[in-house]
């Protein structure tokens, strides 16, 4: 099963809504989510992947169940939260995990793809967040955790994400304040360089590129999927009942880093960095193996 860091039982009987959970950081955070307790509900647009870590989730002793859904579209969202709150009773936490983008200098980006992935990483997350509080957080209080990514400083490159999370941040500091009110905290997790499948989905030509990453680190590696999930599952526990409005940084320090000034050595042992993997089912990216 599952090795999490958190005690037997943290989020046993909540329930917990994560959008892209099919594969990635969200399915290693799905895993972590149930070996907790947890009922989650996965939702996304491929019905096989969910199923799939559904079965996953099943044969590991947890509570699983998929919900195929784009959260582009608001009549589809309403419709989901409401089968969501009919079928499970009150939701208590939401993980806004789905996302995606292309990469591609600025110029070269088309009004359609700019919009799909703001879509995707910014509109998608409002509205599963907006109809979570409507439809029952509303009612008795929950926390939501936005995933978002390491966009400081730019992301040349891939500027429509960038955009995107930004512009989730600044949602996640305004749910913040205008949600106290009802005793929801709202959150955001910024992942860094994380060795996850979702680096397999990037063109060839940019294996060397993402190899590469980690030169960039004051850490010196990748960050793992179990890393990220344990800072969702913090930011959703009673242990951040005062933390709202924050985005919390899992990146291994690389914005910190500043031009011209030397990579410093990291000392051989490895100290308190060595990284953490409690995912039982972790495989690494086909491009981080050898050639």
């Amino acid at each position: 099963m599952y090795q999490s860091i958190f005690r037997p039982g943290l989020f046993r009987g909540r329930c917990i809504v994560l959008t892209g959970g099919g594969s990635g950081i969200g399915r290693c955070t799905a895993h972590e989510l149930a070996a907790l307790g947890a009922r989650v509900l996965l939702v996304g647009r491929d019905a096989g992947k969910l199923d799939a870590v559904c079965a996953e989730i099943a044969a590991a002793g947890g509570l699983a169940h998929g919900y195929s859904c784009n959260i582009r579209e608001e009549g589809a969202v309403r419709a989901l939260v409401a089968q969501l709150v009919a079928a499970h009773g009150p939701l208590h936490g939401l993980v806004n995990n789905a996302g995606g983008q292309f990469p591609a200098p600025l110029r070269e980006i088309s009004q359609k793809g700019w919009e799909a992935v703001l879509q995707t990483n910014l509109t998608g997350g409002f509205l599963m967040a907006r109809e979570c509080l409507e439809q029952s957080m509303a009612m008795h209080g929950g926390a939501i955790v936005n995933i978002v990514a390491d966009m400081y400083g730019s992301m040349p490159g891939m500027g429509h994400s960038g955009a995107a999370r930004a512009g989730m941040v600044s949602f996640t500091e305004t749910a913040a304040f205008e949600w106290a009110q009802y005793g929801v905290r709202v959150n955001a997790v910024a992942p860094g360089y994380i060795a996850s499948s979702g680096m397999d989905q990037y063109p060839p030509a940019m294996r060397e590129t993402i190899r590469a990453f980690p030169r960039t680190v004051p850490l010196h590696r990748f960050g793992t999927e179990s890393e990220v999930a344990a800072a969702i599952c913090f930011l959703l526990s009673e242990a951040a009942a005062f933390i709202t409005g924050s985005t919390l940084r899992v990146d291994g320090g690389r914005p910190n880093v500043r031009p011209g000034m030397p990579m410093p050595a990291l000392r051989t042992d490895g100290g308190a960095t060595a990284p953490f993997n409690g995912f039982h089912l972790a495989a690494t990216p086909r491009v981080l193996e050898g050639d």
